[in-house]
């Protein structure tokens, strides 16, 4: 057992709550994409696909911060902290129809990934909190797709 799962990481309120906040941009981005005129329609749309790519860089940070907590750390963990970041990176300058499917994609395979991973870092607690944000998220990104 590492360290990391023997000092398991409780559930935090604070960032709970942030991370409800967290998807305000989301959904309002989602919204946007539908209601806003077609001159404004480019700029909410790459608000939205800027915020998905910021929130896949912090998804994948997590990794190099659990990945520190480990006495001899993997180097899995700092591998797939970049795989979000470099593919959200790409996404951005897509166009939205694609980058945002991108986006709700890797926010989908971030979450899988995490359901494998956080147990053996000690962050299982985090998991359902993970789920309810990452899906909410992935619905926005792909109602902004389809409304691009």
């Amino acid at each position: 057992m590492s360290a990391a799962s023997s000092h398991a990481l409780p559930l935090n309120p604070v960032a709970e709550r942030l991370g409800y906040a967290g998807l305000l941009p989301f959904v309002l981005g989602a919204l946007l994409v539908w209601l806003v005129r077609a001159d404004a329609h480019p700029y909410v749309t790459a608000m939205l696909s800027s915020y998905a790519a910021v929130v896949l860089s912090f998804l994948g940070g997590i990794h190099w911060g659990l990945a520190f907590r480990q006495n001899i750390p993997s180097p899995q963990p700092f591998v797939w902290g970049v795989v979000p970041s470099l593919l959200a990176w790409i996404a951005v300058v897509m166009p939205a129809y694609a980058g945002l499917v991108v986006h709700g994609v890797m926010l989908v395979v971030c979450y899988l990934v995490d359901r494998r991973s956080y147990p053996a870092l000690g962050a299982s607690a985090w998991l359902t909190l993970r789920f309810r944000l990452s899906a909410v998220a992935a619905l926005s990104c792909f109602l902004g797709a389809a409304g691009s």
